[in-house]
C-alpha cells in the first residue's frame, strides 16, 4: 500500500508539472537576463582588478616615504600598453639592386667621438660610408679624451666578431690596417656633416692619391634624409643588428632586466639627465642653490670644447632646452596616472646634488632603482670607471622597459626611442618640456593644486607623445641651407619610413 500511495503521490506531482510548462518567450526572457547579469559581473570584476590594484612593489629601494597627493584613476592598461602599431614590421633587408662594396684594397680608419650613443650612430653612418666609397672598413677607435675619460676598446664594448661577420655581405671589415700600410701617408679628412651619397662619391678621387683615408670625427657624417633606401637600410642592419654588445655586457644586461621583471612586473626606465656635465652645458640652473650655479658656470667657462659660455637659464628653461628636475618628473609621471609603487630605473650617472634633488622625485615613487641597488658589486666592478660600458647597462634595459621616459632628448635619449620604435614602437613618452614649463609655474605660483584639473591639462598634452608610428620629421619651415639639418628628426630616432614597413605593396620586400 505504501508502495502505490508513493507512486501515486509521484506521478500526481509529475502530472501537474507537465501541466505548468513555461512557455518559450518567457525561457527566453531569463536566459538573457542571466547572460546580461553574467557579463555585467565580469566587467565589474575586470575593471576592480586593472584599476583598483598597483604593480607589486619591488624591495630594492625605498629611500622616503611616498608624498601625499590624490591618487587619479587611470586604467592600468591605459598606463602600460604599447601604441597600437597598425601592422608595421621591421624592413632591413637590401633590394634587389644591392651590391656589397668591393674596395679590398681601399680603408677607411675612424676615430668615433663623444658619448656612447654618440659613437654607435657614427660607427653605423661610417659603415654606410664605406660601402658608398667602396672601402674596407678597419674598426673604429673609440673616443679616449672627452669628457668620459674612458679607455675602454671597441671589443670592450662591442662584439668584435659577431660586427664583422654579420656585415660581410655589405662591406669587409679588418680588425687593424695591414701591416704594410700601417706607415703609408693618409688623407685626413673631416667630412662635412650631414652629407649625402653625391659627396662621399666626390670623395672617392682621394683613392687615386691614397690607399688609407683617416677620418678624424664620425658623428652626423651622414645625411638623415633623401638617401637611397639600400643605403638607409643598411644604417639599420649595422645599428640594430650588428652592434651588438659585447658577451659580459649582454649577459649582465639581460640579468638586471630579469631582475627588475622578478621583483616588480612591469617597470618604467626613466633617463634623468640631472648630471653636473648636463647641467653646466645646457646652462640650466633652475632649482639649483646660488652655489650650485656658480659651480656649474666654473665648469663651463673651464671646458675648452663647449663653445658657448654665457648662457640665461631663465630663457632656456622658458624655451624648453633644460632637463626636467627630479621634482618636475614625479610631478609628471604622477599627473600621468602612474601610482607611488611603480618601480622607476635610473638610467643615469651621478645626480648632481645626490639624495638632496633626487629626494624630490623619491618622496613620489619610493620605488628608485639604480643599477649599483640591482647589480652585485662583483658583477659590477670590471665596468668600474668604463662610462661606455655602463651606459650600455644602461641602453639595454631602457630599451628593454616597459615604459621609457627622458627627462632630455639627448643622444642616448633618441638612440632608444629609435630602436623601440624599431622593435614595434614600445612605448616611449617625451615629455613636451616647453609646454609643462607654465604647468609647473602655476603650481609653484598657487595658481595649480596637483589633482584631477593637472592630470587631464598633462594626459592631453601628452596624447601624441608616446611612441606611437609616425613618419620621421622634416627640418622646421622657413629654414633654409644648412642649417636646416640641425632641425631635422634624426634618421635613428625614427627609422621609419626606410627600416619600418607595413604592407608589402609600400616598401619593397622584408
Amino acid at each position: 500500500m505504501v508502495s502505490r500511495g508513493s507512486y501515486s503521490s509521484s506521478s500526481l506531482l509529475t502530472g501537474r508539472f507537465h501541466a505548468r510548462k513555461l512557455s518559450p518567450s518567457i525561457i527566453t526572457f531569463y536566459t538573457m537576463f542571466i547572460f546580461a547579469f553574467s557579463i555585467f559581473m565580469f566587467f565589474f570584476y575586470v575593471r576592480h582588478i586593472s584599476v583598483d590594484e598597483d604593480p607589486p612593489l619591488p624591495l630594492l629601494s625605498q629611500q622616503s616615504k611616498s608624498h601625499q597627493v590624490p591618487e587619479l584613476p587611470v586604467h592600468y592598461k591605459q598606463l602600460w600598453d604599447t601604441p597600437f602599431n597598425h601592422g608595421l614590421h621591421q624592413c632591413v633587408k637590401p633590394t634587389t639592386k644591392y651590391k656589397a662594396a668591393q674596395g679590398f684594397d681601399r680603408y677607411l680608419t675612424v676615430r668615433s667621438n663623444g658619448g656612447l650613443n654618440q659613437m654607435r650612430t657614427g660607427i653605423s653612418d661610417m659603415v654606410a660610408v664605406a660601402h658608398i666609397m667602396n672601402a674596407t672598413l678597419v674598426i673604429p677607435q673609440l673616443d679616449k679624451r672627452s669628457f668620459w675619460n674612458d679607455s675602454s676598446v671597441f671589443s670592450d664594448v662591442f662584439d668584435e666578431l659577431h660586427f664583422i661577420e654579420s656585415l660581410k655581405g655589405d662591406i669587409r671589415i679588418v680588425s687593424e690596417l695591414p701591416k704594410n700600410l700601417e706607415g703609408v701617408p693618409r688623407a685626413r679628412k673631416h667630412f662635412t656633416s650631414w652629407s649625402g651619397v653625391g659627396y662621399y662619391e666626390e670623395m672617392t678621387r682621394l683613392w687615386s692619391d691614397y690607399q688609407v683615408i683617416h677620418v678624424a670625427k664620425s658623428d652626423s657624417r651622414l645625411a638623415n634624409n633623401d638617401l637611397p633606401l639600400d643605403i638607409q637600410r643598411l644604417r639599420c642592419r649595422a645599428m640594430y643588428h650588428a652592434l651588438r654588445f659585447s658577451p659580459p655586457i649582454e649577459n649582465l644586461g639581460k640579468r638586471l632586466v630579469d631582475r627588475l621583471r622578478s621583483h616588480g612586473g612591469r617597470y618604467i626606465a626613466l633617463h634623468l639627465r640631472y648630471e653636473k656635465d648636463m647641467l653646466s652645458f645646457t646652462g640650466c640652473a633652475y632649482g639649483l642653490t646660488d652655489a650650485e650655479s656658480e659651480e656649474l658656470r666654473i665648469l663651463r667657462e673651464n671646458t675648452n670644447y663647449w663653445k658657448v659660455k654665457k648662457i640665461n637659464s631663465t630663457e632656456q628653461r622658458i624655451g624648453g632646452f633644460c632637463p626636467l628636475t627630479p621634482k618636475e618628473v614625479g610631478i609628471f609621471l604622477h599627473a600621468l596616472g602612474y601610482p607611488p609603487s611603480t618601480p622607476i630605473y635610473i638610467a643615469a650617472g651621478v645626480i648632481y646634488g645626490g639624495n638632496t634633488h633626487l629626494s624630490e622625485l623619491s618622496s613620489r615613487f619610493p620605488s628608485i632603482i639604480f643599477k649599483e641597488s640591482l647589480a652585485t658589486p662583483e658583477e659590477l666592478k670590471d665596468f668600474a670607471n668604463h662610462a661606455s660600458q655602463t651606459a650600455a647597462l644602461d641602453y639595454i634595459i631602457c630599451v628593454e622597459s616597459d615604459v621609457f621616459v627622458p627627462s632630455y632628448s639627448g643622444n642616448m635619449a633618441r638612440a632608444v626611442e629609435g630602436h623601440r620604435r624599431f622593435l614595434g614602437h614600445r612605448k616611449t613618452i617625451n615629455p613636451d618640456r616647453k609646454g609643462l614649463v607654465g604647468i609647473f609655474d602655476m603650481l609653484e605660483t598657487g595658481e595649480l593644486v596637483e589633482g584631477r584639473e593637472l592630470s587631464n591639462m598633462v594626459q592631453r598634452m601628452h596624447k601624441n607623445r608616446q611612441g606611437a608610428p609616425r613618419k620621421r620629421h622634416g627640418s622646421l619651415p622657413g629654414i633654409k641651407g644648412r642649417a636646416r639639418f640641425r632641425t631635422e628628426e634624426p634618421f635613428y630616432e625614427n627609422p621609419y619610413p626606410e627600416c619600418i614597413c607595413g604592407s608589402k605593396s609600400k616598401l619593397e620586400i622584408t
